[in-house]
């Protein structure tokens, strides 16, 4: 994850018709995240929208004592 990805963690996806998610924009916080979805399902009401919280990968120790990504 790049680092301005991690300072912006609150993403708006749009939901495509194969039910993939695309990113829209990208929030520091969760009430702006909130805000730009309700004036983005006013403005195209037959699209979907979803806010999530996209966390950086946890390093995780394994029985041998390295870190792995979990």
């Amino acid at each position: 994850m790049k680092y301005q990805e991690q300072l912006t963690p609150w993403v708006v996806y749009q939901i495509t018709s194969d039910l993939q998610r695309q990113v829209v924009i990208r929030f520091r916080r969760r009430n702006d995240a909130d805000s730009y979805l309700k004036v983005l399902t006013q403005t195209r009401p037959n699209a979907q929208f979803i806010v999530a919280f996209d966390a950086p990968p946890v390093a995780a120790q394994t029985a041998t004592g390295e870190a792995a990504l979990v």
